[in-house]
């Protein structure tokens, strides 16, 4: 639009020319910005892939676990769970001597990094279906403490009962585990309270599976056999009522589908219960042949 020398300009021409300036001011103040931020906060790199980024590692066991769960069934789903289950931590090697435990008899609880050794060459996916969860539900890998993982290491948290020599062997006697025996043990460390317990922490998925132990009882005959078995099992009974209490079997197995019979495998014996109703009754305790 033309505008002769003298005359005011339109009004939608100056409210036009106004928009400009203000746009023009604020895209220069962001700038501005962006300029402090880049300088204070500069932008993280992707991370370099060097050899030592990419290179496989390997690692030698410190020590073996030595449990009473000769089979996975039996097994805790979690640490802590079944705290009747007495284990030991036998040291190898280097790493088989009296300096190396010094001091640690000052914590109650140890962190043990430990390899999923039963899995090994079985291969892992992307995604899992936790057995809780009664297998109809997938999950990211990473969102569940499965063994069939990209690199099968498992992290388990236990009561330390003492250290203790017998020969030349030096041993960790320890509360509370949820490994096979035989499981390869990588790394020990000290759970330290006051930055490993956070009783705020989300749960996902597990914060809807808290559930009470179920009742336990033993048969006549089971009680017997439970006599001739206790020496040398330390607290075998109260054992088997923990571990049976915490329900193993498969999560799609729910109470109120009739009468159903499990077994496991515990120390050298095979234990046999029933599940009825809301309760389990333990039926048989056998010598493994």
């Amino acid at each position: 639009m033309a505008v002769r020398e003298g005359e005011p300009f339109p009004a939608a021409v100056v409210k036009k020319a106004a928009l400009l300036k203000a746009r023009t001011l604020a895209q220069s103040a962001a700038r501005q910005r962006n300029s402090y931020r880049m300088a204070v906060y500069p932008p993280h790199p992707a991370p370099a892939m060097t050899p030592q980024t990419t290179a496989s590692f390997e690692f030698h066991p410190i020590g073996i676990l030595r449990s009473p769960y000769p089979e996975k069934f039996a097994v805790p789903r979690q640490p802590g769970l079944v705290t009747a289950a007495a284990a030991e931590l036998h040291l190898l090697g280097d790493c088989n001597r009296a300096e190396i435990l010094r001091g640690i008899e000052g914590f109650s609880h140890l962190w043990l990094t430990f390899v999923f050794h039963q899995t090994l060459g079985q291969g892992w996916k992307p995604t899992v279906r936790p057995p809780r969860l009664g297998g109809n539900r997938r999950l990211g890998v990473f969102a569940t403490r499965s063994p069939f993982r990209p690199n099968p290491i498992g992290l388990s948290v236990v009561s330390l009962e003492g250290t203790e020599q017998r020969g030349s062997q030096w041993l960790l006697k320890l509360g509370g585990a949820d490994m096979v025996d035989g499981t390869p043990v990588l790394d020990i460390k000290p759970y330290v309270p006051y930055v490993d317990a956070i009783p705020q922490a989300r749960g996902g998925f597990t914060d809807q599976l808290v559930s009470e132990p179920v009742a336990v009882r033993f048969s006549t005959d089971a009680l017997a056999q439970l006599a001739a078995v206790e020496s040398g099992r330390p607290q075998l009974k109260l054992l088997i009522e923990q571990l049976i209490a915490q329900q193993p079997q498969p999560g799609y197995h729910k109470p109120g589908q009739g009468r159903r019979s499990y077994g496991m495998s515990v120390y050298d014996l095979n234990i046999r219960w029933t599940v009825a109703g809301e309760g389990c009754e333990v039926m048989e305790i056998r010598l493994r042949h």
